[in-house]
């Protein structure tokens, strides 16, 4: 691990102050993620601003119905908020398909969204990665490639993001409040927060350098029966091959979304207009621009038979 200086904050102005008096710098909460990059001199920070003590910890009820986030609420809290289970119930299952019990206990909500992804060669320093060594290729496409993306991929990337509550969230509509290095704030909606890989896999969201996240608002709740399926190598603490986050209406209508498959959880809105007519039109429109590699072609079925086993589980609920 390479030398780094240290300064603790108390409010998310003055964290967003001393992002932009020292470039180069990172924020941190839990560290569940960024401790182990830096082990490994893949995040090499020059400066670290632990935002622990910034107040941005609470879950509170908003005028409209919804609910505001803190960047700061740890998983274990937001998974277990009555709230959550009752109104954001997929939110609350993503949650605790996630992780051991003791990562929960220490992830944050921002943290969470902006963890990065699993790519063995990603970790793999020896060999070359886009994602980490910009220009340097992909060493996943060719290679063991089991776990990558089959849509939104590049020539330059085909990594996978980890998060299962990015997916619950973009199944709800959520936004991103944030705050920039100069003091301004603005929202950014789910849906954008996360980028493709492109020509620059390197840049995995739209946040600015120095820029904060503060909390995730998520919008009234729309009802409907709420699932989140996840299927992995092995049952537990492991990240998805697959996994489907759906809310589904009496009526057959709702919304799906993706993890597992994509560079960002992944959401068509096309797709969601034929869910009443169940999962393989569903799917055909999800994975309707799916570019496979040659170790991971069954996800094309997996994503098919977990949509069926939701729909169908949705289906038996309503009788």
């Amino acid at each position: 691990m390479r030398a780094f200086t240290y300064q603790r904050v108390h409010t998310a102005a003055e964290a967003a102050s001393a992002a932009a008096a020292t470039p180069g710098s990172r924020f941190i909460a839990g560290g569940t993620n960024l401790l182990d990059l830096m082990k490994l001199e893949i995040e090499t920070p020059v400066h670290l601003i632990d935002v622990n003590g910034a107040g941005m910890d609470r879950i509170e009820a908003l005028d409209d119905g919804g609910l505001r986030i803190g960047a700061l609420v740890r998983n274990t809290d937001l998974a277990a908020d009555p709230r959550v289970r009752r109104d954001y119930a997929v939110l609350s299952r993503a949650l605790l398909a996630g992780a051991t019990g003791q990562l929960r206990n220490k992830a944050t909500t921002a943290g969470n969204l902006l963890q990065r992804t699993r790519c063995p060669y990603f970790y793999d320093t020896n060999l070359p990665c886009n994602k980490r060594a910009p220009g340097s290729g992909c060493s996943a496409i060719g290679g063991f490639n089991r776990h990558h993306a089959i849509v939104g991929t590049s020539e330059a990337c085909i990594a996978t993001h980890p998060s299962d509550m990015a997916v619950a969230m973009r199944v709800l509509d959520a936004t991103v409040e944030t705050v920039r290095a100069d003091g301004a704030r603005r929202t950014i909606p789910i849906a954008d927060f996360h980028r493709l890989p492109g020509d620059t896999p390197q840049i995995e969201h739209v946040l600015a350098p120095g820029e904060l996240i503060t909390a995730v608002s998520l919008p009234k709740p729309v009802g409907g029966r709420h699932f989140y399926q996840k299927v992995r190598d092995r049952a537990s603490y492991a990240f998805a091959l697959v996994s489907v986050a759906a809310i589904v209406q009496p009526d057959g209508a709702g919304r799906v979304a993706l993890g597992g498959v994509a560079h960002k959880p992944w959401r068509v809105p096309a797709a969601e207009q034929l869910l009443p007519r169940g999962g393989r039109a569903v799917t055909e429109q999800l994975l309707a621009q799916a570019r496979v590699s040659q170790d991971n072609a069954f996800k094309l079925a997996l994503v098919q038979r977990t949509l069926d086993g939701v729909l169908l589980e949705a289906r038996r609920a309503q009788t």
